[in-house]
């Protein structure tokens, strides 16, 4: 073999790796795949209809390891990277999205931005909390007047006061919000510096002045808490802060870079149920004499959904494999900001695409509200919203086209 044969090979051996899945990882997904198809799928319908969250589910993720996937194994946690935390958050999406969608803000945006941002002190006070499901984790960045420009117009404010910093604002539709315990918060500490006057603050909720002021009545994912929270002169301690005064900045942005690589993991799995189950409807239902999976147009959707599914899962690997090991404060710029901003775009447009087709072979069961295949129609246009719109996507992609 000569040294090109060589580098080929090597080249071939690094897809390999990133777009297949160790051992470890697939002892994982078994795992995960076996509790949430036996403990979390049979939640769904009653979550749906009630817009219910149990209890004391969370503590159940976290006795069940489905939990701190990114902490270290001696704060409870799995000692695992980004892909794997992802490759969780694929399955338990796929078999109930409102809990996918409660444990990616939990897990990713609060315990893990918190893990690689916080100070020791503050990672040994939360994490092991979080870890066991004992503390339940949010994130606060999205205001009534703050979405897409959710830094430029950050309206939420926090003023120091001594050894304190004194909290005013609201933020609205968080995951968790209603439940959380601990909310991982961004606030403008200096408001003459725009975006790069932004702090980020660890917040407890019992914190007198913090209030949820209500929960929201969502669409899809129902049953995943999602609320608006107020905070009105909500005292907390300087030692709250996360990372340095004013450099909030990095913090979100490098979260978000991770965030978008994660939602494409909850497209994966919740795209690749939608096939199961259009599959799975045209064996059985008859039209004409015989099953309508018999017929070439049923079975062109099929084929074009599970290409949408497979492609999105590529992409979704690459970008996840990009994201291991990002250094801290690293995110919010060049090639791991297009390439995650491109995943989230292609892969949201792709579970919509590939649901709307699920739900049509259902014909007219896929349009009643208590079907299973009804429940990911209704979910899917969030995920060409949160984490950044679709045009929010495309504005990113665009920028760092042209700036390189």
């Amino acid at each position: 073999m000569n040294s090109q044969d060589s580098t080929v090979m090597a080249d071939l051996q690094a897809i390999r790796a990133n777009y297949s899945l160790t051992s470890e990882q697939r002892q994982i997904v078994d795992h995960v795949d076996r509790v949430s198809r036996e403990v979390l799928h049979p939640l769904q319908a009653r979550m749906d209809a009630e817009d219910w969250w149990p209890d004391d589910l969370f503590k159940q993720m976290g006795e069940l390891g489905l939990l701190g996937i990114t902490a270290p194994e001696e704060m409870g946690g799995s000692g695992q990277n980004e892909f794997t935390q992802a490759l969780v958050s694929e399955v338990i999406s796929k078999w109930n999205p409102a809990v996918g969608l409660s444990h990616g803000a939990h897990d990713n945006l609060c315990l893990n931005n918190l893990l690689r941002n916080g100070s020791e002190e503050q990672v040994k006070k939360y994490v092991p909390g979080l870890c066991s499901g004992d503390l339940v984790g949010a994130l606060g960045l999205t205001e009534p007047g703050a979405g897409s420009d959710a830094l430029g117009s950050m309206a939420t404010t926090a003023r120091r006061d001594g050894d304190d910093y004194i909290i005013n604002g609201s933020k609205i539709y968080i995951t968790n919000g209603p439940i959380a315990d601990v909310v991982l918060l961004y606030a403008k500490t200096d408001k003459s510096k725009g975006a790069k006057g932004i702090s980020a603050f660890i917040i407890e909720t019992d914190n007198p002045g913090f209030k949820v002021a209500q929960k929201l009545d969502k669409m899809g994912f129902r049953g995943s808490p999602t609320g608006e929270l107020v905070f009105d002169e909500c005292r907390v301690p300087a030692s709250a802060m996360v990372g340095a005064e004013n450099s909030g900045v990095s913090v979100v942005m490098s979260g978000l870079d991770l965030e978008r690589a994660m939602v494409t993991s909850v497209c994966v799995g919740m795209a690749e149920r939608a096939l199961e189950l259009g599959l799975e409807y045209a064996k059985i239902r008859e039209q004409f004499g015989k099953p309508i999976a018999s017929f070439q147009m049923v079975q062109s959707k099929l084929a074009e959904i599970y290409t949408e599914v497979e492609t999105a899962r590529a992409f979704s690997y690459r970008a996840l494999a990009a994201c291991v090991g990002l250094p801290k404060g690293a995110g919010g710029r060049g090639e791991i900001h297009k390439l995650t901003a491109a995943a989230c775009l292609y892969a949201g447009e792709a579970f919509n695409k590939a649901v709307t087709e699920a739900c049509h072979i259902h014909g007219g069961s896929g349009y009643m509200q208590d079907t299973e295949i009804n429940r990911l129609f209704r979910a899917n246009k969030l995920l060409e919203i949160g984490a950044g719109t679709s045009e929010v996507r495309k504005i990113i992609i665009a920028e760092e086209l042209l700036r390189a």
